[in-house]
């Protein structure tokens, strides 16, 4: 009797050990809702979300603030609407430097020098882009009675005279020229740059 009750209580603690080490699925960590928790704040109050990021979908978009100022409301709406559109142009020439470097080295014009040429062209022949196209579209006055003001212009017209300033810029060097004409060059300027 003794040595059957040896013998199961070894199996039992066998079968516990088995039991205990087999291969059970672990149990993910509980995935909780993204909920953001961000509060755009501007002179200690909660403001629209585009004062502190400026974001609408097909536009690039900026933040013109003017203070409050004797001069009256139109004073300050013209204020706003020129920093905004300082901005706006900013942030553009920002981006379009980017997706020219992008595009040049993906388009197999790779080399610094090459790169810095059409970057250069094409930036200077951006600064010369009216944003007459550029539009205020929101406003928001603050406490202090400052006034933001989110202004946009749509990328589409962007885009168009960055791939005429691009391949202006090609064209200039007939070795790029030559290579900007491929196929796989004119399908990467459209895939960066955007146009119906």
């Amino acid at each position: 009797m003794n040595k059957i009750l040896k013998n199961a209580t070894i199996i039992v603690i066998a079968l516990a050990a088995l039991n205990g080490c087999g291969e059970k699925e672990p149990t993910p960590p509980e995935q909780k809702a993204y909920n953001p928790t961000f509060k755009c704040m501007q002179e200690g109050v909660e403001a629209p979300r585009w004062t502190c990021i400026p974001d609408v979908d097909g536009y690039y978009a900026g933040v013109g603030v003017a203070d409050k100022s004797a001069a009256g409301i139109a004073h300050m709406r013209r204020v706003a609407l020129m920093n905004g559109r300082s901005d706006l142009a900013q942030q553009i020439q920002s981006q379009v430097k980017d997706k020219v470097e992008g595009f040049t080295r993906a388009t197999g014009n790779g080399s610094a020098e090459t790169v810095d040429k059409v970057t250069t062209a094409v930036t200077k022949q951006l600064a010369k882009v009216d944003l007459k196209n550029s539009k205020a579209i929101d406003m928001w006055q603050a406490p202090s009675g400052a006034i933001y003001m989110l202004v946009t212009v749509p990328k589409e017209n962007v885009n168009k005279e960055v791939k005429k300033a691009v391949k202006t810029s090609f064209k200039n060097d007939n070795a790029l020229w030559q290579q900007f004409q491929s196929k796989q060059a004119l399908e990467q300027l459209d895939k960066e740059f955007p146009t119906e």
